[in-house]
């Protein structure tokens, strides 16, 4: 009899309480998305630098991906519901912080345990589609995943503009509060107590891997602050960097090595389709990070539109991807992944190139919805496919610790994205607009002065670039994808709960 913690009744209705977390986590990062203006005006109104107010995004991508690894092993050992739980309390409560934060340092703060909370949560949501949906039919609730992600970036952005132009920006973290309790209530009822695994936990990794997380992040953060040089005497940028790889690099290597059992089991990544998925979510959570930024400062710095007309602009990207992804998730079940990735990621870049052509003060807003479409269109073709593709053998036991891999990945390549995109950013600026740094005053919301908007939406146009050509990486590794086992097995064949070696 085959190994299963399923319990004898549908997995549907737990799968909807799940996606009630995990929504409110994508919908908290696309509100913060639109309120990143609004909030620098608040809290930051007199710099000109924009590393500051980006901290409010990395921050929350930081404490997000540190715990991960560990966090996905606490759902195997003590149940991913009891895990998930946990987690959405604190993504609550730390939301009501965010909401009475006065200062921008305490924002980034809150913000933090913000991220502490998603990291406990969101693992938690792909190893119960993992251990509770057979893999012929995973694809399809993966599909409800992806939908999930779809409707967030349409609610997220016209949420955080109404909000933010109504109430103010503290709202958009106010909202949080009943969708959490909500959710917290459904969970407790719907969500199954599945079958938990003895797991020790590995102390050492994980304070190497923060070590190295945060030294990398850290320093590609405050590079461009401190022009590349020293940041705390003796220590500079690229000395934190270059440490940080070396841990980085030790990490692995004890991770190879170790005879107790790894944070990161290393025989998962003998699964073809679950190695390459995890370069190429990291190269998709790298993107989506990166280009909203420079996109919503052009829109409401250089175009002087409001919130809410901004996130209006995101609508065609928002209804394409809910819309698409159920179904791309249930076609996912009977084809091969590679002819749903590929097309979706180069989608992606083409409607982000194209943003980045139409960035100017002279085109007509309404031209920006056609890449809008476009990036919705890629959206569906590439969050609930590389998810099915990257979860669809792993063993259950091990559920926990292949999404807590999987999603470390993914927001391992938003943290750089967030750091690599304020560096491009304000570089691109200084480039564009010499002597902005040292200028006085600063900009935040509300539309600048002509004689400068061209040059600044110049520089946002420049910027989207660096996520419209990463994303390519992803394509190039979705090419190295197999067919699923499912597919290539006769029905008379039994779907064994072991990782495949090839």
């Amino acid at each position: 009899m085959a190994s299963s913690a399923a319990p004898e009744r549908s997995p549907w209705p737990a799968l909807w309480a799940l996606v009630i977390g995990f929504f409110m986590i994508l919908v908290d990062t696309t509100i913060v998305s639109v309120a990143n203006p609004a909030i620098k005006a608040a809290l930051d109104p007199e710099s000109n630098n924009l590393d500051r107010v980006v901290w409010v995004t990395s921050a929350y991508l930081l404490a997000y991906a540190v715990p991960l690894l560990i966090t996905g092993r606490l759902g195997d050992r003590f149940g991913p519901k009891n895990i998930y739980l946990i987690g959405l309390a604190v993504f609550t409560l730390a939301s009501l912080w965010c909401g009475l934060s006065t200062t921008l340092d305490g924002l980034i703060w809150a913000r933090a345990a913000q991220g502490i909370g998603a990291a406990l949560l969101t693992p938690q949501t792909m190893a119960v589609i993992t251990r509770t949906f057979p893999p012929e039919r995973r694809g399809a609730a993966m599909g409800l995943w992806g939908a999930a992600s779809g409707v967030a970036m349409l609610v997220g952005p016209l949420a955080g503009g109404f909000l933010v132009d109504g109430l103010g920006w503290e709202w958009i973290f106010f909202i949080n509060l009943p969708v959490g309790v909500v959710g917290f209530i459904l969970a407790c009822i719907l969500v199954p107590k599945l079958e938990t695994h003895s797991h020790r936990f590995d102390i050492p990794g994980v304070f190497l891997s923060a070590i190295a997380l945060f030294l990398i992040v850290f320093g590609l953060q405050e590079g461009e602050a401190h022009d590349w040089g020293m940041i705390w005497g003796p220590i500079s940028v690229w000395g934190l960097i270059v440490v940080g790889v070396v841990v980085l690099g030790l990490f692995l290597w004890y991770q190879v090595r170790t005879k107790n059992e790894p944070l990161v089991p290393m025989e998962l990544f003998r699964n073809r389709n679950f190695a390459w998925s995890n370069v190429a979510i990291a190269t998709v959570g790298f993107t989506v990070t990166a280009q909203a930024l420079p996109l919503m400062f052009f829109l409401q710095t250089a175009r002087g539109l409001t919130p809410t007309e901004s996130a209006l602009l995101l609508i065609p990207m928002a209804l394409a991807a809910g819309v698409v992804s159920p179904f791309a998730g249930a076609l996912l079940d009977r084809i091969d992944p590679r002819t749903m990735l590929i097309p979706g990621l180069l989608l992606v870049s083409i409607s982000l190139f194209t943003f980045a052509m139409m960035m100017n003060t002279q085109i007509p807003i309404g031209w920006l919805l056609v890449p809008s479409a476009l990036l919705g269109f890629g959206n569906a073709g590439m969050w609930g496919p590389l998810a099915t593709t990257a979860t669809r053998d792993l063993p259950l036991h091990q559920a926990g610790a292949g999404s807590g891999i999987y999603n470390t990945m993914r927001t391992f390549g938003s943290v750089l994205g967030s750091a690599a995109i304020a560096a491009f950013m304000q570089s691109r600026l200084e480039e564009n607009l010499p002597g902005v740094k040292d200028a006085t005053g600063g900009f935040g919301e509300g539309q600048m002065p002509d004689a400068i908007a061209a040059s600044f939406a110049d520089a946002m146009a420049q910027t989207m670039l660096l996520p419209a050509a990463f994303i390519l990486l992803g394509v190039a590794a979705v090419l190295f994808l197999r067919r699923p086992k499912h597919l290539t097995r006769t029905a008379s064949e039994d779907l064994v709960d072991e990782p495949v070696v090839e």
